[in-house]
């Protein structure tokens, strides 16, 4: 007797829970005020957009390679709060031990801020660096041993002047100028579930530990 009201509290409150979160998933679905368009949710034409594209989260997806049958293949963006190019390629150091790096004619009037990356392929190169930033669309790497292959990389942040005159703000207060006020949120059935998720695992490592 003693080990069944030992047990009887827990239980209870287990059975609580997990009334609480149907009822909680019940509401989130019937009151999401979300709206789904099912005749644009797939575009197989090109689509084009000259202003801003907000979004949760984005990917490419294309037949697999490996088995396009059978299996789709998903790839997500490279992301950042800054609005960044990035260029990268491989060279081969002459016989000084240098390269130069010729980036496309428009580079500098798109980008500034830039930012370098240099790896040897296939042998150490200590002494390699940067000699030259990138001026006239050129950079130059030198300090390598002759005939060295290097990966590299720049980056550099967008000036031009759409960007400039609409620029892309990480952190925004929310509130009537933005997607929703205070206290609401963008995907609350996915905080919730994220919420009772945490909860569950909480409970079960209460019995199994």
């Amino acid at each position: 007797m003693s080990t069944n009201k030992r047990f009887l509290f827990p239980e209870f409150t287990i059975l609580l829970f997990f009334a609480a979160l149907f009822m909680v998933f019940s509401s989130v679905q019937g009151q999401s005020g979300q709206t789904t368009i099912t005749e644009t949710s797939s575009i197989r034409e090109t689509l084009t957009i000259t202003g801003t594209l907000t979004k949760g989260s984005g990917t490419f997806v294309i037949d697999h390679p490996l088995d396009p049958k059978n299996k789709l293949l998903f790839h997500s963006f490279v992301e950042s709060p800054d609005v960044k190019n990035i260029y990268d390629g491989v060279v081969v150091l002459n016989r000084r031990g240098e390269a130069t790096i010729k980036l496309p004619k428009y580079f500098e009037a798109l980008n500034k801020d830039f930012r370098y990356l240099a790896t040897p392929i296939g042998k150490p190169a200590p002494n390699l660096y940067l000699k030259r930033g990138v001026k006239r669309n050129k950079f130059i790497l030198a300090g390598g041993p002759p005939g060295t292959k290097v990966s590299w990389q720049v980056t550099g942040i967008r000036h031009d002047p759409y960007i400039l005159a609409n620029p892309i703000i990480p952190e925004v207060e929310k509130g009537p100028d933005a997607l929703v006020e205070k206290g609401e949120y963008l995907f609350e059935e996915a905080r919730i579930k994220s919420f009772f998720q945490r909860m569950i695992d909480f409970f079960l490592s209460l019995f199994t530990s």
